[in-house]
């Protein structure tokens, strides 16, 4: 019996005790999280207004009203059960950090208090020596400080034997240059506010005083049964399966997409919900997915920078509570090949502090204008900076999903929908010096539909689709810190808001008011022509078209990558203050490099399980062929034993056949060996261009046969679990 076979009788599901009167999710919503709510039964008033001015206006607290926060959060965390408190930040690895310290202070010999003070809060001090830094500081320079983030609550994470309050910081290198994901978040943020404020008062909008980004990212993910993912060394290292011959049974049916949830999942996901509930993660959907095992969890929408740390705690969870369930949930962006890949679509809006959302028409022309207004920064953001875009969702995982027919080809394009792509064209054509409200009328400006209902059909296959009331971009990786792509966005709609505000304010001087705003969305729409497109982003004919229309389609991280080094690029981020010009090349250098040791560990990965495991499966089997073979010849000879000629060459053709397939998965693993020999000493980029152009496709070839050979080798001497069984577990 092969290893997975055994471990087939193995797989069960763990034994839940009966809920028998559910808990209202209101009434344990946030509890574990140091919101303002809790922030009141344990501060004074004047110091909760000032922590309130300080998250609205920047009006930086005191010491002293630190101290008083950090002691009542202290007194919190512990009436919790806490004893432990970490600051919690995001390095550039796209993963979380954190250092625990214990509450305890020494008051003498022995013995100890609890104690919690306003700058042990508000910084902290981690060595950053180990943290990517791309070069903004010598590895051997260990100190970076952390630093509170009061505009994400402090909350509390529970384990088996105690609880631990983590702190939400950024995170600093010594001289105060980012080495974190969410401080250009928090710039790029101030930096849409003033550009959104900016052009909100030329509307008339004098009391309108913060505008925010708006996100909520649907989380795609597949679950595999844990014994399966123990004896898969590919799964282990990687996060996705290196060989593996597709299933005969995979998502040709379409029978998988929003069916039936099996028991054993839905478990699963009831208790993600509860942990998630805990935290204040609004998770509002969950759903079978298109592939086989495959699922999402979909949250309401959130100020950007909350919604990204949801985001990454909603992904601890589900991995932590997955095992909880003796199963094992895999982030990777292509975890299987032959079925669809994981996403996380990316919904993006704009909202200002009344509660209004910018992306949404209003009820009379001039807010309509306004909408469009906003419409048409957006669409010369994304035309201008479609690189940028790019860039922010490049990585090796992703590699595997843009351009498949599951996932936003790698072209940026705009879909809008049928409604206002003709309110768009006429406006194109239209516009003129002077507009009356007759004029506003004929232009289809006056009787905008509100989006939040169905106006148009969905373009599933756009990378960036207006899905009303905001814009879906689809093509950010699963496993994806958003912050990333959130953080580009901004900055690159923040400068297009200043230049449709500058352009208003040009055509406006002495003349009609709307007829300078329709006269700038006219001349944007005509620029923008080219990225707008409403078709299958997955047909063969829209990359022609593309590519007539002057649409990069740049398929390699590592080229796309290139984009973070363009003048052009790293002088808006200086001009908004995002990145500096040191933080942008040294987050290139980082990914390139990451790049490259994630093909690395993949290659070697592939290697050791071709030489200790697919080989020798396949020479059993050979061997178990050749003595099988040489008995039929041998009784063929001694006993006249009746085999037809044409049986004994299909005995000898299937040997064949399997001996051949062993040849060339050997040969093929020792070129690229020899390969990643000759890069060793390589510089990166070079590097990633070598691995993206002959690494990646002598790995195709090594799973080829490696695939071919598990179609023909015998249950019992292949121990790498298949497809068809770690993708239909009961």
């Amino acid at each position: 019996m092969a290893v997975r076979q055994d471990a087939l009788f193995r797989i069960k599901g763990i034994k839940l005790e009966k809920l028998r009167s559910p808990k209202k999710i209101s009434s344990y919503f946030g509890e574990n999280t140091f919101n303002v709510g809790a922030m009141k039964r344990y501060i004074s008033n004047n110091t909760l207004k000032a922590f309130k001015r300080w998250m609205s206006k920047g009006s930086v607290i005191s010491l002293g009203q630190a101290n008083e926060i950090a002691n009542a959060m202290k007194e919190w965390a512990m009436s919790k059960g806490a004893t432990y408190y970490t600051h919690w930040f995001q390095p550039m690895t796209g993963l979380t950090a954190e250092k625990h310290d214990s509450f305890i202070s020494m008051t003498g010999p022995g013995t100890v208090i609890e104690k919690f003070s306003g700058d042990k809060l508000i910084q902290g001090e981690p060595d950053a020596s180990s943290f990517p830094s791309g070069g903004i500081r010598a590895t051997f320079e260990a100190r970076g400080y952390t630093a509170w983030d009061p505009s994400s609550p402090a909350f509390i994470i529970e384990s088996k034997l105690g609880k631990t309050l983590c702190i939400p910081t950024i995170f600093v290198s010594y001289n105060g240059e980012a080495l974190d994901k969410k401080l250009p978040l928090l710039r790029s943020d101030e930096a849409l506010n003033r550009s959104a404020v900016n052009l909100l008062k030329l509307f008339g909008h004098k009391n309108v005083n913060k505008v925010v980004s708006t996100c909520g990212a649907e989380q795609e993910y597949f679950l595999i049964d844990k014994h399966y993912y123990n004896l898969r060394q590919d799964l282990l290292m990687t996060g996705r399966t290196l060989v593996g011959a597709p299933s005969p049974k995979g998502q040709q049916l379409e029978d998988q997409y929003f069916g039936a949830i099996k028991e054993r999942a839905i478990n699963y996901m009831f208790e993600v919900a509860e942990e998630a509930y805990k935290l204040g993660i609004p998770v509002m959907t969950r759903h079978n997915e298109v592939a086989p095992h495959q699922y999402e969890f979909a949250p309401v929408f959130e100020e950007s920078n909350l919604a990204a740390d949801h985001n990454l705690l909603l992904m601890e969870i589900m991995k932590k509570v997955a095992l909880r369930h003796n199963l094992v949930c895999l982030l990777h962006e292509k975890p299987f090949a032959g079925i669809n890949g994981s996403g996380k679509h990316l919904n993006w809006s704009l909202a200002d502090d009344k509660g209004n959302n910018l992306l949404n028409p209003g009820e009379t022309p001039e807010d309509n204008l306004q909408f469009l207004a906003v419409l048409a920064a957006v669409l010369r953001a994304v035309y201008l900076h479609s690189d940028l875009l790019r860039a922010s969702i490049a990585l090796a995982g992703n590699e595997h999903r843009l351009g498949a027919n599951e996932a936003p080809p790698a072209i940026i394009s705009v879909y809008l929908g049928d409604q206002l792509n003709v309110i768009l064209d006429m406006i194109g054509k239209g516009a003129k010096n002077k507009v009356s409200k007759r004029d506003i009328i004929d232009l289809g400006v006056a009787r905008l539909p509100q989006f939040n209902k169905d106006t148009t059909d969905r373009n599933r296959t756009s990378p960036f689709a207006f899905t009303g009331s905001k814009f879906e971009f689809r093509a950010v990786g699963s496993s994806q810190n958003i912050s990333t792509s959130i953080t580009m966005l901004n900055t690159i709609i923040a400068e297009s808001l200043d230049y449709v505000a500058g352009q208003i304010r040009k055509y406006a001087s002495g003349r009609n008011f709307n007829a300078a705003v329709l006269r700038m969305i006219s001349e944007i729409v005509k620029e923008t022509k080219p990225i707008r497109f409403e078709g299958n982003n997955y047909s063969a004919e829209w990359v022609k078209e593309a590519k007539r229309r002057g649409l990069p389609n740049i398929s390699s991280t590592c080229e796309a990558l290139k984009a973070l080094e363009e003048k052009k690029n790293i002088a808006l981020f200086e001009k908004y203050k995002v990145f500096s010009a040191e933080e942008i090349i040294a987050r290139y250098h980082i990914w390139v490099h990451t790049y490259n040791t994630v093909l690395e560990i993949e290659a070697n990965t592939l290697n050791e399980m071709v030489n200790a495991s697919v080989v020798p499966a396949g020479m059993e089997y050979e061997e178990m062929l050749a003595d099988n073979l040489s008995k039929i010849v041998r009784l063929r000879r001694e006993i006249g034993l009746n085999v037809e000629k044409a049986a004994l060459t299909d005995q000898k053709n299937h040997l064949s056949e399997v001996v051949t397939k062993i040849y060339y998965v050997r040969r093929n693993a020792a070129a690229m060996t020899k390969l990643l020999e000759k890069t060793r000493p390589m510089g990166h980029e070079k590097k990633a261009k070598i691995y993206f152009e002959e690494l990646k496709p002598l790995m195709g070839h090594i799973r080829k046969h490696v695939d071919d050979l598990e179609r023909v080798v015998s249950d019992e001497h292949w121990d790498l679990p298949k497809y068809r069984e770690m993708l239909f577990i009961k």
